[in-house]
């Protein structure tokens, strides 16, 4: 099941003959983010309530390897993707460009103001970068800035329970630039996108999953006596080490149980990865 519900992600069917394999971290993670709305490809939601179509222009600030603009592609949408990184903004501009025949730009940047007239998209993600930006109400206002009237943001940033609990078990570096310099509590995070003039529409916290995922992650690098400083998103990638792997197994075994989804559920309630905002430009500012 895991791996039909998986191959929706992918560009191409995949036909599955053989017993399945051994599910990596990143698949168990995807299908647990399945299990909580996201990819819904038969509705064009990227997050149930989040609907994608061939009508929006899709901008993806903070794009990384672009998993939200190949969803809006594979709905008909234009895509406007912008990273800080060019390798991925040059590898997924390859990938768009192979399915796609509209209009699309790619951007290397994460300068204030992006070089994007106002009003450019109608769909706006940003997801898992605002806990980068050291000033994060401009970096908002330059967001919304470029959204129509009426236009949809969906936005995320890590829950702060994750990040306490990783202070710690996590190195220093974790909470330093290029990683997180910001933990944004429930009312903070709201705070940030209603100040900026968005009305929140939706808003959730899961990914248990992925909290324990990373706790295993820094314990395995520190046995294994590896420099822990750089980037982190970049080194959580196969081979992964044997005791994410291992927990990555457990967690397909619990989910699998006739009420592992509504203890995963608990769990996410308990102690969530990630908070998600679905919020909209109003058409006209209020007192305007």
């Amino acid at each position: 099941m895991i791996r039909r519900l998986l191959a929706k992600l992918r560009p191409a069917p995949v036909v599955v003959t053989a017993p399945e394999p051994r599910v990596s971290p990143r698949d168990i993670g995807l299908y647990d983010a399945l299990l909580d709305g996201w990819f819904l490809g038969d509705s064009g939601e990227l997050l149930k309530g989040f609907a994608i179509t061939a009508d929006d222009t899709l901008l993806d600030v903070g794009c990384g390897e672009g998993v939200a603009t190949l969803f809006a592609v594979r709905q008909g949408a234009s895509v406007i993707f912008t990273d800080s990184e060019h390798d991925k903004v040059r590898d997924l501009a390859r990938q768009v460009a192979a399915q796609s025949d509209k209009p699309n730009l790619g951007l290397v940047s994460n300068s204030l103001p992006l070089p994007l007239a106002d009003g450019c998209a109608s769909k706006v993600v940003c997801m898992e970068v605002l806990e980068h930006i050291d000033q994060p109400e401009p970096f908002m206002a330059e967001l919304v800035r470029m959204g129509r009237p009426g236009a949809q943001y969906l936005l995320s940033v890590p829950s702060p329970v994750g990040e306490h609990l990783q202070k710690g078990i996590a190195p220093a570096s974790y909470f330093q630039s290029p990683n997180h310099v910001q933990i944004f509590s429930a009312e903070r995070f709201a705070a940030l996108v209603e100040d900026a003039g968005l009305v929140i529409e939706h808003r959730q916290a899961s990914g248990f999953f992925w909290v324990m995922g990373m706790i295993f992650f820094w314990a395995s690098e520190r046995a294994a006596g590896r420099d822990l400083g750089g980037a982190v998103r970049d080194r959580i990638q196969a081979p992964y080490p044997p005791l994410m792997e291992s927990w990555a197994k457990t967690w397909q075994d619990l989910l699998a149980q006739p009420d592992g989804l509504a203890i995963k559920q608990m769990l996410d309630r308990f102690m969530p990865k990630s908070q998600v905002i679905i919020a909209r430009k109003p058409h006209v500012r209020e007192g305007a």
